[in-house]
């Protein structure tokens, strides 16, 4: 019965197959739809990097799991982020475009991790084999680093922080077992001020490659822009001590008894405020060192170990609590600290913003154009004006006083929209000559001034009568900054400043022999832990120039002697029947002399040889001569036909 219906209906199955199909094209197409990353972020196939940069960045902002609560926020925040990836990768985004796949094997939307089949149906096996989760952990996201994000952003973020960076990628078993102890580290680092990231190997390609990683799982620490593998095993202390071995070993400076004084008084100098941290434990914590590292720029860090027996007037000095680490900020005065904290708990927080406010000497000197910048800013709206008082003076003994002087009006004188500071006129002399006139100050002179635009033009008066630091120039000054402050117009002179020199900058031999020393240590590196694929140049270069050099040697050590060695002269007293011996025992076939050609004679047996027998092309030159003039002709003839001894068919005779 079923077989009669099924004849009666031979059209069923090919139309319920066509159903079929047309229902798994349209899942299918809608599938795609929901994965394409045009559609996700909402621009067009021909939108530019910047439009796709700004579409991402809005719908991370609406989607990002701590400010959307919904159910798919985290889901939906995913896709945002790998479709970002996809279409700011230009070779991922051709290749989706072309064949609609974001990498070399699946369509997107399909996760490396959905499992693998074979052709045939019997081999099949997916991630659950090998234990591997179904997606990225989601905290692991916000660490991925991009090409251009690492160049722009984490590459200049290295020289105020270091970074600790891990190269893995998806089918990497040794990445899952580190996982874990990852997980500490960055727990324990990052609220220290350690910056993470995290590099797919598979998706950043062109960044690995530049970072110098060619496998994973790879840990790499960056410092002041310098790469440094970790070697060591992947343990939570090790990843601690890899960090604290990056940072510049004079970071912090071990203060005692014996040396604080000079610590202290190295303001003058180094143009620099000085922190001490006072605390119980022999070793200098991380923390305190990585807010060093953060402001090495503008304040001096020392550290003093309460446990040591050679700190004790230094404890009874500055009356220290010893129960607690405690912090001291000393600027001009190194008798009194301008600013104190002490706190069981030492936080981040707490030691950058006690820094980032003293990080300026009350009166420090303009020793470069970003010290100018960030103490007098350029004035950008009318409510924050900043006013600069410069004292231009001298480095010698005889300006001691009025620079003291000037420091102590300062001192009194603190007030918002003023900033003090002075310049030695030596040391600046074009910024110098441009506020005075090109005219040499006999005297130190005081200048206020305000900024107005970044390309160095500024409003300024100079203060009458000079400054010798009497009660009659602080009168005087402190006059003209009342009348400033209530008439913004007082200030009737322009002019255009000149960058300033940087007084602080090494010498070209040092930063020449710094760049050696970084470069000597980077190759001892890769030859310790053989990355050979980064020595590869170099070592090429080592044994092409060891091979030429020893086959040089080589070459000399087998040649004949009489070819190196110089050939005698002849004595005066030598016979003419020993030259005419000699010239009838050389032949055509011998090599040329130094400079001339050897010319055969014609005798029964080079007759024949010479003349009879002559190869065809070959021409064989005769000179006739007379016994008399044979002397005389012979050797000159013979240096004359020597331009003609390279070419193999000429010879050269005499009868």
């Amino acid at each position: 019965m079923t077989l009669s219906r099924i004849r009666r209906h031979p059209l069923t199955c090919p139309v319920s197959l066509a159903i079929f199909l047309l229902i798994l094209s349209v899942q299918l197409v809608r599938a795609a739809s929901e994965n394409d990353p045009y559609k996700i972020l909402g621009v067009s196939r021909s939108a530019s990097q910047a439009e796709i940069k700004k579409a991402y960045k809005t719908l991370a902002k609406e989607w990002h799991p701590d400010k959307n609560k919904s159910p798919g926020a985290e889901d939906m925040f995913i896709k945002v982020s790998k479709s970002y990836e996809i279409l700011s990768n230009e070779e991922r985004r051709s290749n989706f475009d072309r064949y609609g796949q974001t990498d070399d094997s699946q369509p997107f939307g399909h996760s490396q991790h959905q499992g693998f089949r074979g052709s045939h149906n019997s081999f099949y096996f997916d991630e659950s084999f090998f234990h591997f989760p179904r997606s990225r952990d989601f905290a692991d996201s916000k660490y991925l680093l991009h090409h251009a994000q690492f160049n722009s952003d984490v590459l200049p973020d290295s020289y105020k922080r270091p970074y600790l960076i891990k190269v893995t990628s998806e089918w990497c078993f040794a990445c899952i077992h580190i996982e874990p102890v990852w997980k500490e580290a960055v727990q324990e680092l990052e609220p220290l001020g350690v910056g993470i990231g995290i590099v797919d190997l598979g998706y950043e390609r062109r960044l690995a490659n530049q970072l110098g990683a060619h496998r994973a799982p790879s840990i790499i620490g960056l410092v002041n822009g310098r790469v440094t593998f970790f070697h060591q095993a992947v343990i939570r202390e090790h990843l601690r001590q890899f960090i604290d071995d990056l940072l510049p070993h004079k970071l912090v400076e071990k203060i005692t008894d014996n040396n604080y004084i000079a610590f202290l008084d190295s303001w003058r100098v180094e143009n620099k405020p000085s922190v001490i941290l006072f605390d119980q434990v022999p070793v200098v914590p991380l923390l305190y060192k990585l807010t060093a590292f953060a402001y090495k720029d503008y304040v001096r860090f020392g550290y003093v170990d309460q446990g040591e027996k050679h700190n004790n007037r230094l404890l009874r000095q500055f009356n220290i609590n010893t129960y607690a680490p405690t912090m001291l900020l000393f600027k001009e005065d190194t008798e009194k600290p301008v600013d104190i904290i002490q706190a069981r708990g030492m936080k981040r927080q707490i030691m950058e913003e006690f820094v980032s406010n003293n990080k300026f000497l009350q009166v420090p000197r303009l020793v470069n154009q970003q010290l100018f910048d960030e103490l007098c800013p350029v004035k950008q709206f009318h409510r924050r004006r900043k006013y600069c008082v410069l004292l231009i003076t001298g480095e010698d003994q005889a300006f001691l006083t009025g620079n003291k002087a000037f420091l102590d009006f300062a001192s009194v004188n603190k007030k918002d929209v003023l900033r003090f500071a002075y310049v030695y006129q030596r040391q600046q002399q074009p910024l110098c000559q441009a506020l005075l006139h090109n005219q040499a100050a006999l005297s130190p002179q005081v200048v206020i001034l305000e900024r107005r635009s970044q390309a160095g033009k500024v409003m300024y008066r100079s203060v009458s009568g000079g400054w010798n630091g009497s009660e009659e120039d602080k009168y005087r000054l402190h006059e003209q900054l009342e009348i400033l402050q209530k008439d913004p117009t007082y200030l009737s002179s322009d002019a255009t400043l000149p960058e300033l020199n940087n007084e602080m900058a090494p010498m070209f031999i040092i930063q020449w022999m710094n760049a050696a020393s970084d470069y000597v240590l980077q190759v001892y590196d890769d030859l310790l832990y053989s990355n050979w694929r980064e020595m590869m140049p170099i070592l090429s270069l080592i044994f092409s120039a060891l091979f030429i050099l020893f086959g040089t040697v080589i070459i000399q050590a087998f040649s004949e002697p009489g070819e190196s060695t110089p050939r005698k002269p002849k004595p005066k007293e030598q016979t003419q029947s020993e030259e005419d011996a000699s010239s009838r025992a050389s032949t055509s076939s011998r090599p040329p002399k130094k400079d001339f050609v050897e010319v055969t004679e014609l005798t029964d047996i080079t007759y024949i040889s010479n003349l009879v027998k002559l190869r065809p092309g070959h021409i064989n030159v005769v000179l006739v001569l007379t016994n008399a003039s044979k002397n005389a002709l012979l050797r000159k003839y013979a240096k004359e036909v020597f331009s003609f001894s390279g070419t193999q068919t000429l010879h050269f005779s005499f009868p």
